[in-house]
């Protein structure tokens, strides 16, 4: 188990833990919570060795094996599964070792690498790598791609399929899903429902964390608290702690006046002072009770729009896509699609189905490929992108921000644009004193998201287009956007993960799948169901493409693909005989590559069944030297097989030559 006695921890000047006391036992799957800047990362720290407590004790069982997402970004040239594989450290460790052991002729170390790489799953590990890339949303196509050729928000999906990739005791989840898509999130809750170990997670998504988590551990005033039960039940038992709290504190303080009064009336009364002393004594001794100190609630509210035509929008016949070397490539078709005003769309879809091709479309962001797309009347969009974050300048402040769109959108702009009401404004989104001139680059991701609802917010849109915009938010952001939202009297398109934002906003859902948008009659549950369905037939379609490669490579000789003709063309006898002699030929210089390839492939399947039968003799009680000897004779089938393998290869291209010469 891992235990905390009484551990302080600082970061630099700051203490973050005082005197904290915790116990967390095996296989609990912890939701570590607490305000942004309250110590979550820093106990995680604390935890993988990276800081050690300044005091108190800490302790973990040695013999745990850990697993971490790594937060650097991947830069190699290695398959995304080769790159997946790597985070089986122990795999990877017994692989170097069976290398050792081949070049050093050693048999006994041989052997016994063979039956470790057996017991860790060498077998399967490529398929157990590729089952994680493609449930965190990558396709089949994609697998032995280039590490580098994805992009930032995809290579760290990668280093989240490495580390679950590793055999672990401990799994540390920083906010796992901030690059996840619904249908991904969906299959990640699945898998960690079935981690063995113990996992301590770092998240602000409250269905995430009910979904996954047994227990809520709460940082707050340099305190842990621990909470069983999951988000939800947390957030019951604090209010009611709360509440007692504050029922006690009152009624303390009652107790504290009456004893106070008594004490300034009696005690230069002789005949009192004995009692009045007994009450100061008994002041003293009282435990005090902290008051109840509510944390300062982040609100902020959508302007009542200019105007709000209706439709918004109208959508004909068109194509959603993007051109590829000058080609449309259609991700969307035939879509007839009008959007009123108030309406609450969320809009739903498996990872590459097109819903961000959909969103930048009718952003303007890019054209739609065929069709319509008929603006109403005064429509204002307010575009929150994926990317929006790094559309912002790192080098300017918050409110050179706000002085530019100020700017941009001209005289005309309800709002004033003076210096003091953007501070004020800006004020509002708890960018206060100093952070208006902070450089948005030394900014965290969650302060630059709040920057860019200020400046939506500002734009007084009547159509709020949101693209994941809870990535970097903490849970009393999502909160008070929320209650923005539901009280917004435009029309919100909205495409999240973040299932309690969905739930709590949406009132209609659109499904882009299959090159088409049409309306999703079910709920949330009704979807998630919907994905793991999409989500085994994608798998059971790439089985079948696999069967089909695989197939096709072990043929033992080449193909000819003959295309049939339309219409039989009669041969003169000249003709006819020129084809004989072409075939003679080729039969002719073919016939002995093709009976060295038949002879080769039979000692193949021989020195395979061989290598099992030595591979099962491995796994029964022998002794050491018979051991010694497998090995051995392990290392020259294996050298022998790779021998027979090249030869093939070899034999089969020249007849692959011929053919094609003659």
């Amino acid at each position: 188990m891992i235990t905390l006695n009484n551990v302080s921890l600082r970061r630099g000047a700051k203490l973050l833990l005082d005197k904290a006391t915790v116990t967390l036992n095996p296989g609990e799957k912890v939701g570590l919570v607490g305000r942004n800047g309250a110590g979550k990362s820093t106990l995680f720290a604390l935890l993988n060795g990276t800081l050690h407590e300044d005091g108190g004790d800490f302790s973990i069982p040695k013999v745990w094996r850990m697993a971490q997402v790594a937060q650097n970004m991947p830069e190699t040239e290695e398959s995304a599964t080769d790159f997946v594989i790597a985070g089986d450290t122990r795999l990877i460790e017994l692989r170097q070792a069976l290398e050792a052991a081949e070049a050093a002729e050693d048999g006994m170390a041989m052997a016994h690498a063979h039956v470790d790489l057996a017991d860790a799953g060498e077998h399967d590990a490529t398929s157990r790598a590729q089952a994680l890339i493609l449930g965190l949303g990558f396709k089949v196509s994609e697998l032995d791609q280039p590490v580098n050729s994805f992009s930032g928000g995809w290579r760290m999906r990668l280093q989240l399929a490495r580390a679950l990739m590793c055999p672990s005791d401990l799994l540390l989840l920083d906010e796992p899903t901030n690059h996840l898509d619904l249908d991904a999130l969906v299959w990640l809750e699945a898998w960690l429902k079935r981690y063995a170990g113990t996992m301590i997670v770092i998240s602000h998504d409250r269905e995430f964390l009910d979904a996954v988590t047994n227990v809520t551990l709460h940082i707050e005033h340099a305190k842990l608290n621990r909470y069983g039960g999951n988000y939800s039940s947390f957030e019951l038992m604090r209010a009611q702690q709360l509440e007692l709290q504050q029922a006690s504190f009152s009624k303390q303080q009652e107790k504290i006046a009456h004893l106070q009064k008594f004490i300034t009336r009696f005690k230069a009364k002789a005949s009192k002072a004995k009692q009045a002393q007994s009450r100061v004594k008994a002041l003293e001794r009282m435990e005090k009770i902290a008051p109840v100190l509510a944390d300062a609630e982040f609100t902020f509210e959508f302007k009542e729009p200019q105007n709000l035509p209706n439709p918004m929008l109208a959508i004909s016949d068109a194509s959603f896509g993007y051109k590829v070397d000058g080609v449309n490539k259609v991700i969307i078709k035939d879509v007839n699609k009008s959007v009123l005003a108030g309406q609450r769309i969320g809009i739903l879809g498996a990872n590459g189905q097109g819903k961000s091709t959909l969103v930048k479309t009718i952003a303007r962001t890019m054209p739609q490929l065929a069709g319509t797309v008929t603006e109403g009347k005064g429509l204002n969009i307010g575009y929150f992108a994926q990317q929006e974050l790094d559309v912002l300048r790192s080098d300017d402040n918050p409110l050179e921000h706000m002085i530019r769109l100020a700017k941009d959108l001209g005289p005309n702009s309800a709002e004033s644009g003076r210096e003091q009401d953007l501070r004020n404004f800006l004020g509002t989104f708890n960018f206060a004193g100093d952070m208006v001139k902070q450089a948005v680059g030394t900014m965290s991701g969650g302060e630059k998201a709040r920057l860019v609802l200020a400046m939506i917010v500002w734009q007084r849109p009547n159509l709020l287009l949101l693209d994941e915009p809870t990535n970097h938010l903490d849970l009393a952001t999502r909160e008070a956007l929320s209650m923005a939202l539901n009280e917004f009297e435009g029309t919100v398109m909205l495409v999240s993960h973040d299932r309690a934002l969905l739930r709590a906003v949406c009132d209609e859902f659109w499904l882009v799948g299959r090159g088409e948008i049409k309306p999703f009659d079910g709920d949330l549950d009704d979807y998630q169901r919907y994905l793991l369905e999409e989500s085994k037939r994608l798998r059971e379609e790439a089985k079948v493409e696999e069967a089909k490669i695989v197939s096709e490579v072990a043929k033992p000789t080449v193909s000819i693909e003959v295309t049939p003709e339309k219409k039989p063309v009669a041969q003169t006898s000249e003709q006819r005989k020129l084809e004989s002699a072409k075939r003679q030929e080729i039969n002719a210089r073919t016939k002995p590559l093709k009976k060295q390839i038949d002879q080769a492939e039979k000692s193949m399947a021989q020195l395979q069944s061989e290598k099992t039968g030595l591979e099962a003799k491995l796994l029964e009680p022998i002794s050491p030297s018979e051991i010694a000897e497998i090995g051995k004779k392990l290392k020259v089938i294996n050298d022998e097989l790779t021998n027979l393998e090249e030869k093939w290869l070899g034999w089969t291209s020249e007849i692959e030559a011929i053919e094609s010469q003659v």
